[in-house]
């Protein structure tokens, strides 16, 4: 086990997963604010335009999710193949 790196020494070069995990919180808001904009109960509207609307908010939500999950399992990182081999064995 290595010990911790102090505060003041070298981390290492930056972290790859900063900017798609920044887009997909950014994608998440997004879609979340175009689905609150888009909610037919408020405002009549066109179906067309709810739809494309809910679709569109949809997509990013769906986007932003997905990029999330890749950075967070990125960054944990799977235990490896022997545990999940391991955990099937028994089961």
């Amino acid at each position: 086990m290595t010990p911790m790196p102090k505060s003041y020494e070298y981390h290492g070069t930056d972290d790859p997963t900063a900017a798609p995990a920044a887009l997909g919180l950014t994608l998440l808001a997004i879609g979340g604010w175009l689905l609150t904009t888009a909610r037919p109960w408020q405002k009549p509207g066109h179906p067309l335009t709810l739809g494309l609307g809910w679709t569109a908010s949809g997509a990013l939500l769906l986007c932003g999710l997905v990029l999330l999950s890749h950075c967070v399992r990125t960054v944990h990182g799977d235990s490896g193949p022997d545990t999940d081999t391991a955990a099937h064995a028994d089961g």
